[in-house]
């Protein structure tokens, strides 16, 4: 009774005070376990759920945090939140405002849509999660001002999926392990992925279109990137694909449109930890490939590049040729098939001409693919007069396309 009382005390004093009916009233008459479906409308946060409830939406209930803190933070596991939209966070990036803070585990995310929040959903030494079919947005603000979508630190078999993330920085995963990410899209954003001292995450089936850069892996390894779609990045500083000292990495099977890199990637420091990139489509992109470092050792079969500006380069002329090039499909091979195996006769082999110029005088990029510089290739493979440098030997090119 003195509960009940006290309650009732504190919704009549916040009446007096809040323009909107505070959500945080309703969450504390719901007893542990049970669901809360407020009337459809507009609530004010900020909520703190220290108890495992469920809040049903049903996409008619809107929390509004009034521009104070994170909309909801969740501290109890088996929180349930369902059809609610989350908007406007405070805009602190020292308290990390979102449009939920996640603390616990076993915590279900759905459907939901969060928009004017600094960042998306923050977790934080959450594992067991699932956070699926959410809509996120950040403030409207500059790019490097927003918050991240998704931002993960210290978080443990948490699933991600189908939710979709629109003009927000980064999606930051960091010290986090084997988290799953499937068929998300990440939209006019920053970085799509980043991960950082985060292993045996998988990535799968992503879209990722015009940001400045696509995936980023940091002293990550054993990851598995899978079925991305990864298109127009064009930013001149930006990869769809970029890792550092990053190794056991497979990329299988990944769509690779009209980026300004394809990927870039440093040489394995160590004989076993090599990147595997199999059965990957590369296309339409200035540079598709990009090593640095003196020695190779990646393992690359099965790829299909067609209409990149440049297939292959390298920071040390030739450092490429040690990697492993098998059955690519390559679309200036002029080689024959005479047995019909899909096999070329010869093998098909990539030399640094002309093409070599904007790598070393970074200002002649601003030429390539003009009439000019073609001149200058043409001549330079018709009379030259040094021996070119040899970039690549597939042994075994495939002639069609799968």
């Amino acid at each position: 009774m003195h509960y009940l009382i006290t309650v009732l005390l504190l919704f009549f004093l916040a009446d007096s005070v809040h323009a909107l009916p505070p959500l945080q009233l309703y969450v504390e008459l719901t007893p542990s376990g049970g669901t809360l479906r407020p009337e459809p409308g507009r609530y004010s946060g900020p909520v703190v759920l220290t108890r495992p409830i469920t809040i049903e939406g049903q996409g008619k209930v809107i929390i509004d945090a009034e521009g104070d803190g994170s909309v909801i933070t969740i501290e109890a596991d088996h929180t349930i939140i369902r059809g609610v939209r989350l908007t406007a966070s405070g805009e602190s990036f020292d308290k990390t405002d979102a449009g939920i803070t996640l603390k616990a585990d076993h915590v279900l995310i759905e459907n939901n849509t969060i928009d004017d929040t600094l960042f998306g959903i923050n977790v934080l030494g959450a594992n067991d999660n699932i956070i699926r079919n959410n809509t996120i947005t950040s403030k409207k603000t500059s790019l490097s001002l927003r918050g991240d979508g998704l931002r993960m630190w210290n978080s443990h078999d948490n699933l991600v999926e189908n939710n979709q993330f629109v003009k927000v920085r980064d999606l930051y995963i960091t010290n986090s392990l084997t988290n799953r990410f499937l068929h998300n899209r990440i939209l006019h954003s920053r970085i799509g992925f980043e991960f950082v001292f985060s292993h045996e995450n998988e990535v799968i089936g992503n879209t990722i279109d015009n940001n400045k850069t696509g995936m980023v892996l940091i002293y990550s390894n054993d990851l598995l990137i899978k079925d991305n779609n990864i298109s127009h990045l064009r930013s001149f500083s930006g990869s769809a694909l970029a890792f550092k000292e990053t190794f056991g990495i497979k990329v299988l099977n990944n769509k690779i449109l009209h980026c300004a890199v394809g990927l870039s990637t440093n040489a394995p420091l160590d004989p076993e930890n090599i990147l595997i990139l199999n059965d990957n489509l590369f296309a339409y992109n200035d540079v598709a490939l990009y090593f640095y470092g003196e020695k190779g050792g990646h393992i690359l079969h099965g790829n299909h590049f067609e209409a990149n500006l440049t297939d292959v380069q390298a920071s040390v002329p030739g450092a490429s040729f040690y990697n492993d090039w098998q059955n690519n499909h390559w679309d200036n091979y002029e080689g024959f098939d005479r047995n019909a195996d899909d096999i070329g006769d010869t093998p098909y082999e990539l030399y640094s001409w002309s093409d070599r110029l904007w790598v070393d005088l970074p200002m002649t990029q601003f030429f390539r693919g003009t009439p000019m510089l073609e001149m200058i290739d043409f001549i330079e493979r018709f009379t030259s007069f040094s021996e070119p440098v040899l970039m690549l030997r597939d042994r075994a090119p495939r002639i069609q396309t799968k």
